[in-house]
């Protein structure tokens, strides 16, 4: 009788992950956010497409992980999304400051941002990504007149926040505390929003 080849990720160790995220950081880098698929990722490495879902679960996150970042900003983002419109803007200014307070996480994106003011190519990844993660995804939960408008205003907010705090550390910006963030910027988020 013959035997079943085992489905699944082969026994012993493995530099897949590591590979796919030296070929995926290349090319989102040379190729932008956009222009790089996991199909053309995958084909570099040499593995089918799936293991790159199987070691990173989608392009965002392959994305996070390939500029090192040990937690997703945009699935952050969209869980601030769900739920009622009434504490959006809290849950949208909490999850800023839980992911740049990270000890962990805000090296890597201090990092990002410094790459990406010294660098055209990081920059424009970056802008990619901001516009099609960011951007995109409050543009679509808005939706309604000028909804795309109201999404660039609250990504400005959200980046001047950003900014000021935690890449230029204003000593007045610093010494806030994340509930007195969420004070002083929860009105000109809420006006982007509304777009008022």
């Amino acid at each position: 009788m013959p035997m079943n080849k085992s489905r699944g990720r082969p026994p012993g160790p493995s530099d897949t992950r590591e590979r796919l995220r030296e070929v995926a950081r290349a090319r989102f880098l040379r190729d932008g956010y956009q222009a790089t698929t996991l199909r053309a990722v995958a084909a570099e490495v040499g593995v089918d497409p799936a293991a790159v879902s199987y070691h990173f679960g989608s392009k965002q996150g392959l994305f996070g992980e390939a500029l090192a970042l040990r937690r997703n900003p945009s699935r952050a983002l969209a869980a601030a999304l769900e739920g009622p419109p009434e504490g959006l803007v809290e849950r949208v200014l909490q999850a800023v400051t839980d992911l740049w307070e990270d000890p962990g996480l805000r090296g890597p994106l201090l990092a990002l941002e410094r790459a990406a003011l010294g660098d055209d190519g990081v920059a424009r990844v970056f802008a990619e990504y901001m516009e099609r993660e960011v951007v995109a995804r409050f543009a679509e939960f808005l939706r309604g007149p000028r909804s795309g408008e109201r999404a660039v205003a609250a990504a400005g907010v959200i980046g001047g926040l950003i900014a000021v705090r935690y890449l230029f550390r204003l000593p007045s910006a610093v010494a806030l505390t994340p509930e007195q963030v969420r004070r002083a910027y929860g009105p000109p988020l809420w006006a982007a929003l509304r777009g008022r």
